[in-house]
């Protein structure tokens, strides 16, 4: 039976505008410039200031146009100490496959023949990962270029070590290699075992697919077959490509701040690089006074067409105004949280910090700071960093103390760079060590943040040693 029924209810809906600012919020400086060339082309009634003095800056007002006020003055969406900088330093906005073996072989006691090869070898590499040139040519390529005297089997011995480096299976010298590897790094089940004998004694046979051929070749039943062929199908032939790719590594951020120390002071800057200043079109300003006193039906929707487009406009300019004062409060806030750090650039200097905190000190909602730390970047004294950078949970230990993750991070890496390399560290081990420093971390936890700084396991540092 159907019955009507009044109910009262409370919902919270954003605004165009309120959308407009959050959109406008999250975007980079290089999205903004073009989200700003995107509005001038289609918001006739918005242009771009190209010379402007002292006595035209100020705020502008719907109701100046309405009203016949005087001309409108420009709305200057930009603090004057926000200067217009040239060369600016870029910072890449994703690791490199490169970059991320280069930090792997830290991890290496080797000679510096040895780290030579190694970083050679690295550079060689296609962006996929792969290997695609010969032993012989490297050999002459490293004397002529480092002038280093090597062999072929020296060489090969420094490849099968950088091969077992994460992601495994890189640096391969074709499919078959690159599997293999991938193979024997997994735990020597019978599908492995047997996806290992089909890969090394039938690849061709299963690179046309003529797996009636392998099973009757192998002597394998059907059952077995299906495992060790699912088994295959879960590796990765392209291990480098998910890390590295030309068009990412091409992806360059700008910072959004600029923080410099003048006499022993903070001094905090958003650089406007080419982003203009903006005002309502003067032009409408004055076709608005004509169609004013509109009469006609086409009068008066050219009256509704102008106060629209020029409406649009103030509230993009708005817009423009609210994320910069929104961007100015957000990163003053973690520059006075995190304020000993700034001054030293030392990472143990580092406070735990959540979205909470900068919440509270900057008086907005934490999904505003999860939006402006997303994709925002500050060049200091000391390098260039994601404002992501700065946010970490903290771990407090037996005596009360906190500290950051990323501190509890480089501990993780001492035990490990000081452990024996015959016999590494397991990450149960590493919790009873952290346990001794005062942590209580469960082993899953150890293991999460060992992965996370792209170490390998014990299992495979061992090996690494053993392949040397």
């Amino acid at each position: 039976m159907l019955k009507q029924v009044l109910q009262q209810s409370l919902q919270q809906k954003l605004s165009p505008k309120q959308v407009q600012v959050v959109r406008m919020l999250q975007l980079p400086v290089l999205q903004l410039e073009q989200r700003i060339e995107k509005e001038l082309e289609e918001n006739p009634a918005l242009e771009e200031v190209i010379t402007c003095t002292e006595e035209e800056e100020g705020n502008i007002s719907i109701d100046e146009y309405v009203n016949h006020e005087p001309s409108a003055r420009i709305y200057n969406t930009f603090s004057s100490s926000g200067a217009v900088l040239g060369n600016f330093p870029t910072l890449s906005a994703k690791e490199s496959l490169q970059e991320q073996l280069e930090m792997q072989l830290r991890y290496l006691h080797l000679n510096e023949q040895q780290l030579a090869i190694a970083l050679f070898l690295i550079r060689s590499l296609d962006t996929d990962g792969y290997l695609r040139r010969n032993m012989a040519s490297l050999v002459d390529d490293i004397a002529f270029h480092s002038n280093i005297e090597t062999s072929e089997q020296e060489l090969e011995a420094m490849l099968k070590t950088i091969q077992h480096f994460e992601p495994i299976g890189v640096a391969a010298r074709n499919l078959q290699e690159c599997l293999l590897i991938q193979l024997e790094n997994k735990e020597q089940t019978i599908a492995v075992v047997t996806a290992i004998t089909i890969l090394f004694k039938q690849f061709e046979n299963f690179s046309n697919r003529a797996f009636d051929r392998i099973k009757e070749k192998l002597q394998l039943s059907d059952e077995n077959f299906k495992e060790a062929l699912n088994v295959i199908t879960h590796l990765n032939p392209k291990p480098g490509a998910s890390i590295d790719n030309i068009d990412d590594r091409m992806n360059h951020v700008i910072p959004d701040f600029l923080l410099e120390m003048k006499n022993g002071e903070f001094q905090l800057i958003m650089p406007r690089y080419t982003i203009p200043d903006l005002r309502i079109n003067r032009r409408y300003q004055d076709m608005l006074k004509r169609e004013e006193k509109a009469k006609t039906k086409q009068d008066k929707e050219m009256l509704i067409f102008l106060r629209q487009k020029i409406e649009s406009a103030k509230w993009f300019i708005d817009a423009l105004k609210q994320r910069q004062d929104t961007l100015m409060h957000t990163m003053q806030a973690i520059l006075d949280y995190q304020s000993d750090y700034f001054r030293e650039g030392d990472e143990s200097l580092l406070r735990p910090m959540a979205l909470k905190h900068i919440a509270a000190m900057a008086n907005l909602d934490i999904s505003t700071i999860s939006r402006v730390a997303a994709s925002k970047y500050i060049q200091t004294h000391f390098g260039i960093f994601s404002l992501k950078h700065f946010f970490s949970d903290g771990a407090t230990n037996d005596s009360g103390e906190e500290m950051s993750i990323r501190n509890v991070k480089k501990i993780l890496i001492e035990f490990i760079e000081e452990e024996d390399k015959a016999n590494p560290l397991s990450d149960e081990e590493l919790a009873e060590m952290m346990q001794k420093r005062g942590f209580s971390f469960a082993r899953r936890t150890i293991a999460k943040y060992r992965e996370q700084l792209n170490i390998p396991t014990s299992r495979v540092r061992k090996r690494s040693l053993l392949l040397r």
